[in-house]
């Protein structure tokens, strides 16, 4: 007669604490970011893009188009910056390299990279509500560095501005901005621009991964805790020959597929309102869907609302927040400029609907117009992310000393280095997730401190 075996219980338990330890967590994780994403969804396709809209449609009225009256007078407006500023202590940063400090932080991979999924996910219409939202955002843009100047506080040799300081004038409340600092401790750490650095430098000169990290993270704190003139020092020096260069190879290429350009236009602006069928491996989109995806790539591309540049332009020398405030609009126009240009490589050179990783939508429009594509894109890359990097890095220093004078620099940096580290090796949908999440919650807020001292803004 056979004997009957006990099961091995213990092999069972074992298995079962295994899952429990190694699969649960994942588990949790991915629920957080479904639900973080349906969040992020309601969000953009309802509250955000009805405030840009609204909110920039009537400073765009009541200001009687003032953003296109200033783009107009570009000179002039630089030279009434210069003449406001204060030279009579060294108190602030020149207008000039602060203007610099404002393209470096708007002005990176958000250009070559994140707007790609304007077209990839939004479809070719995505652009034009992405002019939309730049066109009504400058003075969103204006409105915020305006006010930030306005209540800003001396200290030293500088100044520090920013929501923080004007919504708590709005609203009589301490809460507000505290949750503003607080979230934008979390924008600051550009994990986006951070990932797609360390990816492109490592996958291009065959470094391990670990060491392009601990690389960038040393380059980024050794420019960042120089504070804001030191940043504006860094931008000037980088800006102005990486623009020029993009521009340039961008308008040759344009240019030498310039017989599809009323074709690729026609079809750009059909598809902002009426969608845009599935075609290759592009999904399709709807009027939603590229309303979406154009308003939130202008949002975190120019950084309208967010209150970054608010508080990096309150260190200007300028005494006059009309007359400084103007340069933001020069500023979010070159940004919209150059992610006009990165959308329409893509359209043009037919890589858009190729079903490649954002990343590589640029490269591969390049790629057989200029040699050594990768390396020159690699550079391209490191240069426009770095800027952006350090700019959003010295903004949440501010931030988190704001919060805590005594242990906030410390605790920040100490998070950064985990932050950075730990989402180079996450999924790139993951990081984007958490900047347009962020990115919205911030810009909300900031609107509503804008509009309730709307009546204290001036447009001269």
């Amino acid at each position: 007669m056979p004997r009957f075996r006990e099961p091995n219980l213990s092999i069972d338990i074992r298995d079962l604490l295994k899952y429990t330890y190694l699969y649960l967590p994942i588990i949790y994780m991915s629920a957080i970011f479904d639900t973080l994403q349906i969040i992020n969804d309601f969000l953009w396709n309802y509250i955000a893009i009805t405030i840009i809209l609204i909110l920039g449609s009537y400073l765009t009225i009541k200001s009687r188009f003032f953003q296109f009256r200033t783009l107009f007078t570009l000179r002039k407006t630089i030279r009434e910056s210069i003449e406001s500023s204060n030279k009579t202590g060294g108190c602030g940063t020149h207008p000039l390299k602060l203007y610099f400090a404002s393209v470096g932080g708007m002005i990176g991979l958000g250009n070559l990279v994140f707007v790609m999924g304007t077209v990839a996910l939004g479809g070719p219409g995505s652009l034009v509500w992405l002019w939309i939202a730049a066109i009504v955002g400058m003075l969103m843009k204006y409105s915020e560095i305006y006010l930030g100047i306005k209540y800003r506080i001396r200290y030293k040799n500088g100044y520090n501005g920013g929501p923080m300081y004007y919504l708590r004038s709005a609203f009589k409340s301490r809460l507000l901005p505290i949750v503003v600092a607080f979230l934008l401790c979390i924008y600051g750490i550009e994990i986006f621009q951070f990932h797609v650095i360390v990816a492109s430098v490592s996958e291009t000169f065959h470094l391990h991964k670990m060491l392009c990290v601990i690389g960038l993270l040393i380059l980024i704190f050794l420019s960042a805790l120089g504070g804001v003139k030191r940043l504006a020092n860094i931008c000037t020096i980088i800006m102005p020959p990486f623009m020029l260069i993009y521009i340039i190879i961008a308008i040759y290429i344009i240019i030498d597929n310039s017989a599809l350009l009323p074709e690729t236009l026609s079809i750009i602006w059909h598809s902002a309102f009426h969608g845009y069928a599935p075609i290759g491996a592009f999904a399709g989109s709807t009027l939603v869907a590229a309303a979406h995806f154009g308003a939130s790539r202008a949002v975190y591309s120019g950084d309208i609302g967010i209150g970054y540049d608010s508080i990096v332009q309150s260190e200007t020398s300028a005494q006059d927040p009309v007359k400084h405030a103007k340069l933001s609009i020069f500023a979010l126009f070159t940004d919209s400029l150059i992610c006009t240009l990165s959308i329409l490589l893509v359209l043009l050179t037919g890589v858009w609907n190729s079903g490649l990783p954002h990343h590589q939508l640029v490269a591969n429009a390049m790629n057989a117009y200029l040699p050594y594509t990768d390396i020159f894109l690699t550079t391209l890359f490191f240069f426009a992310g770095f800027t952006t990097l350090i700019a959003f890095m010295v903004v949440g220093i501010k931030c988190a000393t704001f919060l805590s004078k005594k242990y906030g620099k410390t605790l920040y940096i100490l998070y950064a280095v985990f932050a950075f580290i730990f989402f180079s090796f996450q999924d790139q949908e993951k990081v984007v997730l958490i900047m347009e999440l962020s990115g919205g919650l911030l810009m909300v807020i900031n609107m509503l401190g804008v509009f309730k001292l709307r009546k204290e803004i001036k447009f001269d």
